[in-house]
């Protein structure tokens, strides 16, 4: 009976530094979540030369869009509807960790976003194994992007930033997402449309030194289904060595939120020479928006 004795001792020992462990990281990250956010909603300005924002949508500022953009708007908006200042966004979903397997765990996140100046803070927990969080932020604040992922939100495994092509890769996530902000789609907004096809269209943006190209597709009502980029980074390997590679993001099950119709769930792929390899998929579980006065 022994050995089953210290066996006991041992598992209690174990389960009583998880414990700890979880409580004094959940500590140290909510102080960097908070310390995040303060950064984005201190960014909260509208962008050097920008024209003041219109408070909310008129329809005479689609005219001389390309059609499908016109038939998403029409479709996604009506006339009068507020202009979207920032969004709180609850998600669930299961992410895959590897880049060429499959290792696939769940998450559940929380996501504030803010339209002026653009900006956007993931705060996401992955369930790694049972009792075993790991902690990641995603970010893109004042022009700076970053992703920071701890084990029990104390030991690091990764912390990727900066402003060259990581921030880029961050300012690409805020605008493929947009179909969950969509007044941020509209050109008073700063974007601009240019025609593709009947069933597709390209929008760009600028932020700071960051301008931004990608094209979005639309469905026979009008609504977007997917966005791509013919380049973003992909981080692969230990050492994080970023690969330039077509990206895609598909959004569904669109529902009324606030006067708009919203995209429910949404996908994220790399198109990699084997062919399209989705990452994430995830499911809005609740949306709050603030708008402008």
């Amino acid at each position: 009976m022994t050995w089953l004795l210290w066996l006991g001792v041992a598992m209690v020992v174990l389960v009583g530094l998880a414990l700890g462990l979880r409580a004094v990281g959940a500590v140290r990250w909510a102080e960097l979540v908070r310390t995040h956010t303060s950064q984005l909603e201190s960014g909260r300005v509208d962008a050097p030369g920008r024209l003041p924002s219109p408070a909310r949508f008129d329809t005479h500022e689609l005219e001389g869009l390309p059609a499908p953009v016109q038939r998403y708007f029409r479709a996604v908006l009506t006339d009068g509807q507020p202009i979207i200042a920032a969004a709180t966004i609850n998600m669930t979903g299961s992410m895959n960790l590897l880049a060429t397997a499959e290792q696939w765990k769940p998450f559940t996140s929380l996501q504030r976003v803010v339209t002026r100046r653009p900006g956007f803070l993931w705060d996401v927990r992955v369930a790694m194994f049972p009792g075993v969080p790991a902690c990641v932020v995603d970010s893109y604040i004042a022009g700076h992007g970053r992703l920071i992922a701890k084990v029990f939100g104390l030991f690091k495994v990764a912390d990727l930033q900066g402003e060259g092509e990581i921030a880029r890769g961050e300012f690409m996530r805020y605008f493929a997402e947009s179909p969950w902000y969509p007044t941020a789609l509209l050109p008073s907004q700063g974007v601009r449309w240019e025609a593709v096809d009947d069933n597709s269209a390209s929008a760009i943006i600028v932020d700071g030194r960051i301008n931004l190209g990608l094209l979005f597709r639309f469905n026979d009502a009008g609504l977007i289904t997917s966005v791509h980029a013919e380049s973003r980074g992909a981080s692969v390997g230990k050492d994080g060595v970023m690969v330039m590679l077509p990206w895609d993001c598909g959004l569904s099950d669109y529902q009324p939120q606030d006067g708009m119709l919203i995209p429910m769930a949404g996908e994220a792929a790399w198109v990699r020479p084997e062919g399209r390899k989705v990452y994430f998929v995830g499911h809005v579980k609740k949306l709050r928006y603030e708008f402008l006065p």
